[in-house]
């Protein structure tokens, strides 16, 4: 190769390493960064919405039942108590064998999470997907800073589920 081709070529490859490490990048966040570890919640409700995107899918849950804290909390109308549960991205959920057609709107849902760290938010992170039939899926992302409680590696020993 020639020196001015080479130049030009490492040129190229520094104007796009500069114009790569330049590109927004808040997209994405440690668990610490929104959640709280010590404000496990648990939902139970109906799926009004479903975001499936990278980088976390999100479901939209109208909560008929919570636990915060260790209190049982019933929303006095469930229709306006809906809450935003973060999972991990989609492609990790098709994996472990969750699928975005098995959570159609309607879908009756036990959601067991943490809080935002923003209490005012209605917002957490899931943890755990329980399906009425039983069926239960690890919808956390791997390696963010999450609480560990065995659960990933238990839904991985014992093979992915199909919904």
């Amino acid at each position: 190769m020639s020196k001015s081709r080479s130049l030009w070529v490492w040129g190229v490859i520094a104007a796009g390493t500069v114009a790569l490490s330049h590109a927004p990048a808040d997209a994405h966040h440690a668990f610490g960064a929104e959640f709280d570890a010590d404000a496990p919640i648990q939902f139970e409700g109906t799926v009004v919405r479903l975001e499936w995107v990278n980088p976390h899918s999100w479901i939209h849950l109208a909560v008929e039942r919570m636990v915060i804290g260790g209190q049982e909390v019933t929303p006095p109308n469930s229709q306006e108590e809906v809450w935003m549960v973060e999972g991990g991205t989609p492609n990790v959920l098709v994996r472990r064998g969750l699928r975005r057609e098995c959570l159609p709107i309607g879908s009756r849902l036990v959601v067991d999470g943490y809080q935002a760290k923003d209490h005012t938010l209605k917002r957490a992170n899931g943890r755990d997907v329980t399906f009425p039939d039983g069926r239960k899926f690890f919808m956390g992302s791997s390696g963010t800073g999450a609480p560990e409680d065995g659960a990933e590696r238990a839904s991985l020993q014992s093979g992915p589920g199909r919904c």
